[in-house]
């Protein structure tokens, strides 16, 4: 893992642009960091989702269920479970047959989710799976009950369209004919309520990204002066892309297991894109990477949406 993580971030520093991949954020401390985002006025993401799951949860287990059928409810990247908690119980007080399986990149991230399920819902039929997204669903040996994915929170959006399509595509090509993938996007407005979300005033958003570097000074012998660089992130409201930066502030030349990464005044390392969509683009995506769009489920500002799709 530390030997992944090396060549990543020193492939990407030695690049024109420099780039540090954002998977990177998610350590103890960088989860610790992104649940303070979370409940942050700026980001309204998560409150926005909230709400679609709390409107719309007894349609989507008559969606799901298709008439007392067994499914796994399978999250990817499923954090601290707070809004899938909102269909956990309602499913359970319901009587639905199911299993939750939450994915997760992140060992720390799991094993809070299996104490916190195991103390709310103790009746719950968990399986926890600590891997890449793919792999563990090649693992799996549903007996052939159906799939419904989870991928929730925009996190679709932090892949460039094309990274994106192949994800979505690859999915398509893992799951069987007749099971859904629900969708968090987060929807176009008002650009200037979109910055903040990723530049709060509290200065939350930048620790989480400077946390990045912390993790390189300690796991990979970095140098990394934090006060000599800048949080900066931008949003472009004709591609509806955000994306953040950290800017060397100076000319600096930072060391990296014995490898020395120059920096210009300036110069900046792209380390997230968080894309905003409308609604032909969520049809573009579904359709391309072989789904069709079942429903939209909206918030009450249409801030957000979490799409249904079905292979």
């Amino acid at each position: 893992m530390i030997e992944q993580f090396a060549r990543d971030v020193l492939d990407g520093l030695q690049q024109y642009p420099k780039t540090l991949p954002s998977k990177y954020f998610y350590d103890k401390k960088g989860d610790e960091l992104f649940q303070q985002i979370m409940e942050l006025d700026e980001y309204y993401l998560t409150r926005c989702e909230y709400e679609i799951f709390r409107t719309h949860k007894a349609s989507w287990l008559e969606m799901f269920a298709n008439a007392t059928e067994k499914f796994n409810l399978i999250e990817f990247g499923a954090g601290d479970g707070f809004k899938t908690k909102v269909l956990l119980k309602h499913f359970l007080d319901n009587g639905a047959n199911f299993q939750y399986v939450p994915i997760d990149i992140s060992g720390n991230v799991l094993k809070l989710l299996e104490t916190s399920l195991g103390k709310e819902y103790p009746d719950l039929s968990v399986r926890c799976i600590q891997n890449d997204y793919f792999k563990a669903l090649e693992s799996m040996e549903n007996g052939g009950s159906r799939n419904i994915v989870l991928f929730l929170g925009s996190n679709i959006g932090n892949f460039y369209d094309e990274s994106a399509i192949t994800f979505l595509t690859t999915l398509s090509q893992r799951l069987k004919p007749g099971d859904l993938v629900l969708i968090g996007f987060d929807l176009m407005k008002d650009p200037d309520v979109i910055l903040k979300a990723y530049n709060d005033d509290k200065g939350v958003t930048a620790a989480f990204n400077f946390n990045l570097f912390d993790r390189i000074n300690t796991e990979l012998e970095g140098n990394f002066d934090l006060t000599k660089f800048r949080h900066c992130p931008v949003y472009d409201p004709l591609t509806g892309t955000t994306s953040s930066y950290l800017v060397s502030t100076e000319q600096q030349t930072i060391e990296i297991m014995d490898t020395a990464i120059h920096f210009e005044a300036w110069e900046a390392i792209h380390t997230e894109i968080s894309q905003k969509y409308n609604l032909k683009e969520i049809t573009r995506l579904a359709e391309t990477s072989g789904f069709s769009v079942k429903q939209n489920f909206f918030d009450g500002r249409r801030y957000f949406v979490n799409s249904v799709w079905q292979r």
